[in-house]
């Protein structure tokens, strides 16, 4: 069903995931805005490309890591369209780096990025969510939600730490008409991967998964489109794995 007159905000959507995410939700008639860190012109090309839906579409860039630059970010969106009825948490950093390597700044930007994103965009979005009595929030997970990964401590604590905030966001707000959930994918192809040779270390991973293939951002995507749309609106404070069966 067409959402005319809502509007969606897709952190980390130049490309993959987010990119998927912001043209699915513009061909369902949600305006989009177009949210990313350093890549301008592949934001553009996505704003262009949810366009073709015939709904409006607006890039700010913006460091989600910052909370001022989330605000910032929620701020701009909600000049421009007046509202941001659905809030996508995707932006995320995954390091691979030796716990005892790791510097304090280095934990520190991942938690900002990984965590902290979904925590001030959210007290940035959810106000006029209730004001309006309906809203969606989705935010990413991943496997590191679920299992904790050799190398990835911060990215595995801050996953754990978003899966907690979609639980508690559920409760504190699903009886004022918003619906909080979080999706975790398995492993996804990138855009600029797909069909391409799969490297040792994606065999493995792989190697895992029941339907013996990577996932695609499109289907990730259905899943979202799903949770927002109204078949979706019993579903809340849940975590959805898009992962072809894999459970390690």
């Amino acid at each position: 069903m067409a959402r005319r007159g809502r509007t969606a905000l897709v952190t980390g959507a130049g490309r993959n995931i987010g990119r998927a995410v912001a043209l699915g939700l513009a061909q369902d008639g949600f305006d989009v805005v177009i949210n990313g860190s350093s890549d301008r012109a592949a934001c553009d090309r996505v704003a262009e490309e949810a366009r073709a839906f015939g709904v409006a579409a607006e890039v700010v860039m913006g460091d989600v890591g910052s909370g001022p630059e989330c605000a910032r970010i929620a701020d701009a969106a909600i000049a421009r369209f007046g509202a941001v009825d659905v809030l996508v948490n995707n932006a995320a950093l995954r390091p691979q780096k030796p716990f005892l390597e790791m510097t304090e700044a280095e934990w520190r930007r991942v938690m900002a990025v990984d965590l902290g994103a979904a925590v001030w965009l959210c007290r940035a979005c959810l106000p006029g969510m209730v004001a309006r009595g309906w809203g969606r929030v989705v935010n990413f997970t991943g496997m590191n939600a679920i299992h904790g990964y050799a190398g990835r401590a911060p990215v595995s604590v801050a996953k754990h730490g978003v899966w907690g905030l979609t639980k508690a966001l559920g409760k504190e707000f699903g009886a004022k008409g918003i619906t909080v959930n979080a999706i975790s994918p398995g492993p996804i192809a990138a855009d600029d991967e797909a069909g391409a040779p799969l490297s040792p270390y994606r065999q493995a991973i792989v190697a895992r998964v029941p339907l013996a293939r990577e996932g695609l951002p499109a289907e990730v995507a259905a899943v979202l489109r799903m949770l927002v749309s109204d078949g979706g609106a019993y579903v809340n404070g849940q975590m959805l794995q898009v992962n072809g069966g894999a459970q390690t």
